[in-house]
């Protein structure tokens, strides 16, 4: 364990009642976990850990030092009640989540004094209105004794929003605040102490890789000056640099989101763009040319009318210096294409003049056009090989030489070498870059490029009418779709482009079938070939870089060998015509043994320093949080040599991504450092106060005194819970001070809903919150009563699926009063759909249109529309007034049929016959509207059929709906006779 974690161990064990820490990403935090659970004692009782992801739970579980005895172990909901109880009781530790607690705690399963305390991970998520703030609440209430120990890792979460860091402690109940910044005293000692042999290695990116990244910052700068025109956004965030981040997303909808409604069409196409483009300039540097290709063409093709950064006047250099890295197409004496790299291999598939199925004008046309493949390999590839051949010189040298070193207590371990990437599929083609060769690797992504071609071209052709000029892809390059059947003019440069792409993957696949029984051999003498590497690196200690870069993806130019391979088949298609494919051989590569290599992904958030032990460590794609973790690992190995490469595309968004995180993550601990020392926390400690104490306790209107009518009962320093303190608030005025007990309202919840924050509003406003399963609805206020809770999207998908249809009519049968609330976020716009999204004419797909026959056909439910959780918990409270308290027994016996099928306690089924008003419901001439005033009139069907038309005509509200039924009942059946 680093020092400076027992530091922070200490402050924390300083407050008996806990403390929020806030540490740099990659400090250590599953470590400074496990090392303080060390230090629990069983007889304290169990410690709860909650909101803790499924990475960060096998962090914690790996890096513990606890023995097996008292390991962690994790609490679901597959285990049983008395299981649960007993492992509660056991004084261990237990991974938990919120809504399993929450749950035991309202239900009474839990022994609140035999918890010692609570650690929750991820602080930053933890709000007001979170279910973690309400465990927290209920536990402070019954357990005074109970320490809260919250931790964080991303302090720039902890500074969006009005304070947030003092709104967390506020909900929390904690008054100290801990800041450990990687720029700390302690932590810079302890990681700059002995620091790893760093190699810092800037890979000159090729020249249509420069091209197109300047050309996606202009279109990002382009579509923020766009936005600044709306002036519905700060200024000071829309910046380049902020939109590199995913956070940008949530600065953006943060500041739009209460005014969405109001937005034009183009504002919100903006923003979906702004994600793109950051996607666009991260792929660039992560992916190959042919697979940033391809992500190009999805782009285009999903988003070419709707996008505004499409038709941006840099849009076109975008897409098409892409097509220049992987292959070039034009005229045959276009030898040499615009930033072609010497080390790309090059193939050319040339139009046969003799074009069987076109025209002479075609002929001569295609005669002079070739498709020419550059397949450019991203330099990095290359700069990767070299450091894993020096690697293994190196160590062949020692070997050698006798000067391999054997240190005391290192296992065979110490010569693994860890290449961290970005994603799962970047460390998957870096795989196969080292085993298979990077020639082949390209050549196998461009083959699977040009075969989704032939298959969506495959794909079956909509036989709806075309227009005479058809739209195309855009401006961007002036290619059109090819459709069946549809004349287009033979000169068009994209059609031919298109047909050439066809032509070159029916080749392909076509060659692929005659070699199936050589390709084998070709591959085993493929892999045999060495590769060819030369590359010089500047070495540095940490923090210093060489200002002059040696390392560059050009080399000496490979001697080339023309092979023409003449297809004498028929041609693949009549439009496509026969090929002539010429083939320029690279050279061999130089034959080298590599060493064995592990990957690791860093998306992936798992802790794979300790497991392996590197003694090298390639950073392919840097990352702040990974650059913290092997400080770590060096300096909890002070002893272990390490060597570490970081490879940076020079003059590239991805350096100043990394920059850029680090000064955002300094700025927003200067923010927190600030913020701490104006802090306005109570010296008290805030903790809520049970009901039998509430007459000891005193407080004045402006809660800026305290003052204990009896410490026995309260101890030296507490008041009242926030949100009680109206309905605690003693008046002297009335009867000496004297106050009339009310009556606990009551409220039987779902075990689904407490997913939500609804539960913990309704318990803030002081609502006893019943916890069990119901069959029926969502929350049950009285015994006429019963509310089915929705979410906007909850409410789309409902409708979508008929799931919400079934569940109103369950409601409408079974109580008196169905409501159905529609529930907004309180964060977001309080419309359910935008002025121009409203159409003039009424279609089954509208949500609104669906709203409508929703209440048409349940004329009894009720639909309440809430601003926020705060409103509902007002309008649950409005609509309890003057109603009886909801039976637990008889709620959760709704809708659950016996072992002979009868349901108990039906309440609709008391007074109605349920399947004789379904059958009279489905009569002819009965309608929603007239078929209760049938059931008034007569007492059952068999009464219904011996009424004249006269009554019936009273009773169903017109002569034509009573002739209609009169007519269904008296008509003849046939018989066989």
């Amino acid at each position: 364990m680093v020092q400076f974690h027992e530091h922070i161990i200490g402050d924390l064990l300083e407050d008996p009642s806990g403390g929020l820490v806030i540490l740099s990403a990659g400090l250590g935090l599953p470590k400074l976990i496990s090392s303080l659970l060390l230090l629990h004692d069983p007889s304290q009782g169990s410690v709860l850990i909650l909101n803790a992801s499924p990475s960060q739970k096998n962090s914690i579980e790996i890096t513990s030092q606890i023995s097996s005895s008292s390991a962690a172990a994790s609490i679901t909901a597959d285990l049983a009640v008395n299981h649960r109880l007993s492992l509660y009781t056991s004084g261990g530790i237990f991974f938990i989540t919120a809504r399993i607690l929450i749950v035991d705690l309202l239900a009474q399963r839990l022994p609140i004094t035999s918890v010692a305390g609570i650690i929750l991970l991820n602080a930053h998520s933890i709000s007001d209105t979170s279910t973690e703030a309400f465990i927290v609440r209920i536990l402070r209430s019954s357990n005074r004794s109970l320490y809260v120990r919250a931790f964080s890792d991303r302090p720039h979460a902890m500074v969006s929003g009005f304070a947030k860091a003092e709104r967390t402690l506020k909900c929390l109940f904690l008054r100290k605040l801990h800041l450990w910044p990687r720029f700390q005293v302690y932590v810079s000692q302890d990681l700059e102490r002995d620091p790893p042999q760093v190699i810092d290695i800037r890979v000159p990116m090729s020249p249509h890789m420069i091209r197109i990244q300047k050309a996606v910052i202009e279109v990002m700068d382009a579509c923020l000056k766009e936005m600044r025109k709306s002036n519905k956004v700060d200024v000071e965030d829309l910046t380049v640099e902020n939109g590199l981040f995913k956070s940008f997303d949530e600065i953006v909808r943060r500041q739009l989101d209460p005014i969405w409604h109001t937005l034009g069409k183009r504002t919100k196409q903006l923003v979906s763009d702004l994600k793109t483009l950051r996607k666009l300039l991260d792929y660039l540097a992560r992916y190959d040319a042919v697979t940033y290709l391809k992500y190009l063409d999805s782009v285009r093709a999903s988003e070419s009318f709707r996008s505004v950064w499409i038709f941006a006047e840099s849009s076109y250099k975008v897409f098409e210096y892409a097509k220049k890295r992987v292959y070039h197409f034009g005229l045959s004496n276009i030898e040499k294409s615009v930033g072609l790299s010497k080390t790309a291999s090059i193939r050319k598939r040339k139009l046969d003049e003799s074009n069987k199925g076109g025209d002479d004008s075609s002929a001569s046309a295609n005669s002079s056009l070739v498709l020419e493949e550059i397949l450019e390999e991203p330099p990095k590839w290359k700069v990767l090989r070299e450091i894993l051949v020096e690697i293994q010189e190196e160590r062949q040298k020692q070997a050698m030489a006798g000067e391999e070193l054997i240190v005391e207590g290192e296992d065979n371990q110490n010569g693994n070498i860890l290449v961290a990437c970005k994603d799962e599929c970047s460390c998957m083609q870096l795989q196969d870059c080292i085993t298979k060769g990077q020639r082949k690797v390209m050549r196998e992504e461009w083959e699977k490029y040009l075969t989704s071609k032939v298959e969506l071209q495959a794909l079956p052709k909509s036989k709806q009418k075309k227009t005479k000029a058809p739209k195309g892809f855009g401006i961007l390059d002036g290619i059109t779709p090819s459709v069946s059947g549809q004349k287009s003019e033979v000169t068009s440069i994209g059609k031919q482009e298109n047909d050439a792409l066809l032509a070159a993957a029916y080749e392909i696949s076509k060659q692929a079938k005659k070699d199936t029984v050589v390709k084998e051999v070709v591959t085993s003498e493929g892999r045999g070939k060495g590769r060819r590497n030369e590359t010089k690196k500047k070495k540095s200690n940490i923090g210093k870089t060489n200002p002059q870069p040696e390392t560059s993806i050009q080399s000496e130019t490979p001697s080339k060998h023309e092979d023409e391979i003449i297809d004498h088949n028929a041609p693949e298609s009549e439009h496509l015509g026969k090929r002539v494919l010429r083939k320029h051989d690279p050279g061999p590569e130089n034959t080298s043994q590599l060493p064995s290599v592990y990957f690791h992904a860093l998306e992936s958030d798992q802790s794979i320093l300790d497991i392996l032990q590197p003694s090298v460590i390639i950073v392919y794609h840097p990352d702040m949080a990974f650059v913290r973790e092997i400080e770590i690992y060096k300096s909890e190995n002070p002893s272990k040599k390490v060597k570490v490469y970081f490879l940076f595309y020079e003059d590239s968004t991805e350096v100043q991504k990394f920059e850029a995180s680090i000064r955002r993550e300094n700025g927003a601990f200067e923010s927190l450092i600030r913020q701490k020392s104006l802090m306005t926390i109570s010296v008290g400690q805030s903790y809520p106060v049970p009901a039998h104490l509430a007459p000891f306790v005193m407080l004045d209107i402006h809660r800026l005194t305290l003052n204990c009518l009896d410490e026995q009962f309260l101890g030296e320093s507490s008041f009242l819970d926030p949100q009680s303190v109206t309905a605690q608030n003693l008046i002297t005025r009335k009867a000496g001070g004297k106050k009339v007990a009310e009556k606990e309202m009551q409220v039987i919840v779902d075990m689904r809903e407490f997913m939500s924050s609804l539960p913990n509003m309704l318990h803030q406003k002081g609502m006893r919150i019943i916890p069990v399963t119901l069959e029926i609805g969502d929350y049950i206020l009285s015994p006429l009563i019963c509310v089915e809770r929705k979410s906007i999207q909850d409410l789309f998908g409902s409708f979508s699926s008929g799931r919400l249809y079934h569940q109103v009519e369950m409601m409408s049968r079974y109580y008196r009063i169905p409501v159905l609330l529609i529930e907004f976020s309180q964060d977001k716009s309080f419309s359910f759909q935008s002025a121009n999204e409203i159409s003039d004419d009424v279609t089954p797909h509208n949500i609104i249109s669906k709203l409508s026959l929703l209440v048409l056909h349940f004329p009894r439910l009720r639909i309440v529309w809430s601003r926020s959780l705060h409103a509902t918990a007002e309008i649950f409270a409005t609509l309890k007034a003057n109603q009886d308290e909801p039976d637990e027994a008889k709620a959760i016996r709704v809708g659950v049929p016996s072992e002979d099928g009868i349901i108990e306690n039906d309440v609709r089924a008391e007074n109605y016959n349920t399947s004789a008003v379904e059958f009279l419901r489905r009569l002819p001439g009965v309608t929603d509207s007239n078929y209760r005033s049938i059931m008034d009139g007569c007492k059952s069907l068999a009464e219904l059929a011996l009424l004249p038309i006269e009554k019936l005509a009273e009773l169903m509200g017109g002569q034509k709906a009573a002739k209609t039924l009169r007519e269904f009942l008296d008509a003849k059946y046939p018989t066989l006779l």
